[in-house]
């Protein structure tokens, strides 16, 4: 096993990749637990829980895709040596983290505009942008849309369980520096 030393490990990631990562964290520790105690608040309270919620995740959304476009440019670089199995679940994982993140903002956007409530007046982007009604309400559709967001942020909940358990198992476990790479 390849073990990286200090200096090594703190030169893997750039601090632009770095910064990417960590405004992704930072935005998803907003959104997806909001997210999850949206239907057990009272409703006369609701509405500031949606406006965070809608503006955290469709930040998400704007930072995963100038995210994405940053990593095609710069590749990832090198890893320490781990088993062939191990690398293609790190590489699964984050693929279908990229791929939640930038799929279950418009999930929820699209299911907001089909209650007919879209980002607009209270719920306004950031509180200041309207973002444009685009479709009637169509509560079917909407029902449909919220149930694949619901299950999409347990689903993201579930790969940023596996995320994170594989850094802290890289770290105390492996000691093989990729921890040290993002930080």
């Amino acid at each position: 096993m390849m073990r990286l030393t200090g200096q090594e490990a703190r030169m893997g990631y750039t601090s632009t990749a770095k910064w990417f990562h960590w405004v992704t964290a930072g935005l998803m520790a907003v959104a997806l637990p909001l997210g999850f105690v949206i239907p057990h608040v009272k409703e006369e309270s609701k509405m500031a829980f949606y406006a965070i919620h809608e503006s955290a995740g469709f930040t998400l959304f704007f930072v995963a895709l100038a995210r994405l476009a940053w990593r095609l440019r710069n590749p990832v670089p090198p890893n320490p040596a781990v088993p062939d199995g191990m690398r293609r679940v790190a590489d699964g994982v984050h693929h279908a983290l990229y791929a939640a993140i930038i799929l279950q903002p418009l999930l929820g956007f699209f299911a907001t505009n089909a209650f007919g409530f879209p980002m607009q007046g209270a719920t306004a982007y950031m509180g200041l942008i309207d973002l444009p009604k685009f479709m009637e309400a169509n509560v079917p559709l909407a029902e449909w849309l919220l149930m694949f967001h619901r299950w999409l942020g347990w689903t993201i909940a579930a790969l940023l369980v596996l995320h994170i358990g594989a850094a802290i198992h890289h770290q105390a476990i492996r000691k093989d520096g990729t921890l040290l790479r993002m930080v």
